[in-house]
C-alpha cells in the first residue's frame, strides 16, 4: 500500500506554529538561492500550511505559483497565511502528488520541500512530477536528515528520543534520514545535472535567534510532539523520554551547542 499522505507530526495548531517557526528561522539558509523569473510557472508539490509558500512567493513576486496539498485543512490554513501576508501570486489546489490534474510540460519549475520524507515511495513521486516539467526546467528539493543531529552536552536518552521519531516515521511509511539519499533519488527519477548542497544549522549562544527558533521551537518541539505515540508503542520508558527531552532543551542553554544538516538538491529535466 502506498502511504503517501501520512504525517508523523500530526496536524495540530501547535504543529502549525512549529512549521511556521521553522520556515522563518531557516529562510536565509535554505531559500536565499531560490528565485524564479517573472512570468515563470512554479509548482509547489506538498505545500502543507503554506510556511514555505510565503517564502517562495516573496522571493519571486512575479512568478505564478501553484501550490498543492492532499490535506484540505492544511490548504485552508495556507490560504489564510497567504491572505494575511497580502500575497497574490499563489493559486492553491487540493491534490495527490501521485495523481495530479496537470498537462505535461505545464511548469517551468518544481519545488518540493519537507515532503519526500513522509512518502513511502519518494522516487516514484519525483518520477510522477517529472512529466509536468518543461524540457530544461528545474527541480528543487529540500529535506532534513535526523541522523545528522549532534549536540553538547551529549546525552544518550536524547539520541534515543530522536531515534524514536525516526522509527515512528519509518513505521508510517516515511524516512527521516532521507536527506543523505537525495542524490540517488533525484538521479534515479530521471533528472539531470543533479547537484546537492548540504546546509548545516549550527547553533550556540552567539546565535540567540537560532537557539529559540531552531533548537527549542523547531527541532526539540518536533521530537517532543510525538511523546504520546512513543508511549503508546512502548518505545521508551516515560522517565527516559523525559530525560531525553530535558537534555535536548539543555543544549539551548548558554554553554550548549546544537547542529543539524539539511540537504538541498537542484536538477533539470
Amino acid at each position: 500500500m502506498v502511504l503517501h499522505h501520512t504525517y508523523v507530526h500530526g496536524y495540530s495548531a501547535r504543529e502549525s506554529d512549529r512549521l511556521a517557526d521553522q520556515a522563518q528561522t531557516l529562510t536565509d539558509l535554505l531559500h536565499h538561492d531560490t528565485r524564479y523569473p517573472a512570468g515563470s510557472r512554479v509548482l509547489e508539490a506538498g505545500c502543507g500550511i503554506g510556511a514555505q509558500t510565503v517564502i517562495l512567493a516573496k522571493n519571486s513576486p512575479e512568478a505564478h505559483i501553484t501550490s498543492i496539498d492532499i490535506s484540505k485543512d492544511s490548504l485552508e490554513r495556507a490560504r489564510e497565511t497567504i491572505r494575511k501576508n497580502g500575497i497574490t501570486n499563489v493559486t492553491f489546489r487540493q491534490g495527490d502528488i501521485f495523481h495530479l490534474p496537470f498537462e505535461p510540460s505545464s511548469f517551468d519549475h518544481l519545488f518540493v520541500c519537507f515532503v519526500l520524507d513522509h512518502l513511502a515511495e519518494p522516487q516514484r513521486a519525483l518520477e510522477q512530477l517529472r512529466p509536468l516539467l518543461k524540457e530544461g526546467g528545474t527541480l528543487t528539493v529540500i529535506e532534513g536528515d535526523h541522523g545528522s543531529t549532534f549536540f553538547h552536552p551529549d546525552n544518550a536518552d536524547a539520541h534515543r528520543a530522536i531515534d524514536c521519531l525516526v522509527l515512528l516515521q519509518q513505521r508510517m511509511g516515511g524516512n527521516a534520514l532521507i536527506g543523505r539519499q537525495l542524490y540517488p533519488l533525484v538521479r534515479g527519477a530521471g533528472y539531470r545535472d543533479v547537484s546537492i548542497s548540504p546546509r548545516m544549522v549550527y547553533v550556540d549562544a552567539t546565535r540567540p535567534n537560532l537557539v529559540e527558533g531552531f533548537t527549542r521551537l523547531t527541532f526539540t518541539a518536533m521530537v517532543e510532539g510525538v511523546a504520546e505515540e512513543v508511549q503508546k508503542q512502548g518505545l521508551m520508558s516515560r522517565d527516559a523520554w523525559e530525560r531525553g527531552i530535558t537534555a535536548l532543551y539543555r543544549t539551548a542553554e548558554p554553554d550548549g551547542v546544537f547542529c543539524y544538516t539539511f540537504f538541498k538538491a537542484t536538477a533539470r529535466k
